[in-house]
């Protein structure tokens, strides 16, 4: 049967339009994904901590040490291995005790195990704040999980043979929640030192044509038993 040019179009473009309403736009979902498991991803927020701490000419108040054993808690726990920013108010009335209160914090940071490279010093202009503080703060992250089941599509039938909307959510979103530290979503973890010993020595072997794996374990074999009838 022939079937007129005119009508041909139309049915093509009717075809289209139901395509195009099998695929709905659910949240969080990524517009290019090579697999079910990459439409989705988790993402961290990045969210300052931060306290202040009013200027004392003859130091840190026995409630602002407490206060930074509070706030290095916090800073431990969170394990981000972000630097500890500490800003000394610029400008203001008294610029000898402010400076001497922000010494003050990083001397207390440095007696309670914060490396000298983990504390950053800076300034800020307050010369319009009236009694500005000292402020003490890091970059603390959050894991932002994808939100799944928004909108489901009939999953027997697909006009367009695309993955279902939805495939991959529940997965990423239980890995999300696993993480321990958030940080290692926004930013690559740090590496340790290498062992220089441990590699020469495996070189040596490597050149020797020796085995360099490492020794069989008897005791992690397994084997199924059989039982008689």
């Amino acid at each position: 049967m022939n079937m007129p040019l005119k009508s041909f179009l139309s049915l093509g473009a009717l075809a289209f339009s139901l395509g195009a309403c099998a695929s709905p736009n659910v949240p969080d979902r990524l517009a290019e994904a090579r697999t079910p498991t990459e439409h989705f991803a988790a993402t961290a927020t990045g969210m300052e901590e931060e306290i202040a701490l009013a200027i004392h000419a003859q130091g840190l108040s026995p409630n602002q040490a407490t206060a930074l054993l509070d706030f290095l808690d916090g800073w431990r726990e969170a394990a981000t291995g972000a630097a500890i920013t500490v800003q000394v108010p610029a400008g203001g009335a008294d610029s000898g005790s402010a400076y001497r209160s922000g010494e003050a914090v990083r001397g207390f940071l440095q007696a309670h195990g914060v490396a000298e490279a983990m504390i950053r010093t800076t300034s800020y202009d307050a010369a319009a704040e009236a009694g500005a503080p000292v402020r003490v703060g890091y970059t603390r992250y959050q894991v932002t999980l994808p939100r799944c089941g928004r909108e489901w599509t009939n999953i027997a039938h697909s006009a367009n043979n695309q993955v279902q909307p939805n495939f991959g959510c529940a997965v990423t979103a239980n890995m999300a929640a696993q993480i321990a530290n958030p940080a290692d979503l926004a930013r690559p973890a740090e590496m340790g030192p290498s062992d220089a010993q441990r590699r020469i020595y495996m070189l040596d072997r490597y050149r020797k044509g020796e085995t360099t794996s490492s020794a069989e374990d008897k005791q992690a074999k397994g084997a199924i038993s059989s039982v008689a009838p």
